[in-house]
């Protein structure tokens, strides 16, 4: 992890382990308080991570210093997940699968910090063309590969995946991501697989 105290667009000096320690405290329990109420305070966030409100303003200047830095650390872990499942090295039904699984845990897990990513910050934008890069690369592999039509639309695909994921991670039944990662790669082959029902043409 990196220095949130540097700016918000140079590279941030690297923390040592206790700083890192706290500073990863202070974003999770940042995630915890302001899920729960949006409108939370500075001293209400230090004192979940169990922290003096002047150790959280020492490494934030500011509420919104605090957000930037929660929604590049959640983009971070978001890249991360996806670049773990080895998308463009591993069967493209099993990285469909695991990239899914792996994406819906940091959205459950980051859904006030995800739903609050600033489309100008470089660093974000960064990560996330990335992985819409991946994304699409991958698409294009199940495709050519027979696990999905061979006309099917890959940019609308896409999006109706991305909608899946969205929707399965607000949901608040609880339901463990590897349970919805199958629901949601089903429901995509199910709609646009090879062996799909009879066509409506």
């Amino acid at each position: 992890m990196t220095s949130p105290t540097d700016g918000a667009g140079g590279r941030a000096r690297p923390l040592r382990a206790d700083a890192e320690r706290t500073v990863r405290a202070i974003l999770e329990a940042a995630e915890r308080i302001l899920s729960a109420n949006p409108s939370a305070t500075m001293e209400q966030i230090a004192e979940a991570a169990g922290v003096a409100r002047t150790t959280v303003h020492r490494r934030f200047a500011t509420r919104d210093a605090l957000i930037v830095a929660m929604t590049r650390w959640a983009t971070q872990q978001f890249h991360d997940a996806v670049t773990a499942a080895r998308p463009d090295a591993t069967p493209p039904a099993v990285a469909l699968y695991q990239v899914t699984a792996n994406v819906l845990r940091v959205k459950i897990a980051w859904g006030f910090a995800m739903n609050a990513l600033r489309t100008d910050d470089p660093e974000v934008a960064h990560l996330h063309t990335d992985v819409l890069d991946r994304c699409d690369r991958l698409f294009r592999r199940a495709r050519e590969s027979g696990l999905l039509r061979p006309e099917v639309d890959l940019d609308w695909t896409r999006r109706v995946y991305y909608a899946l994921i969205h929707e399965s991670a607000q949901d608040d039944r609880g339901e463990d991501a590897d349970v919805l990662a199958t629901r949601i790669v089903d429901t995509l082959l199910r709609g646009f697989g090879a062996s799909g029902g009879p066509s409506t043409r």
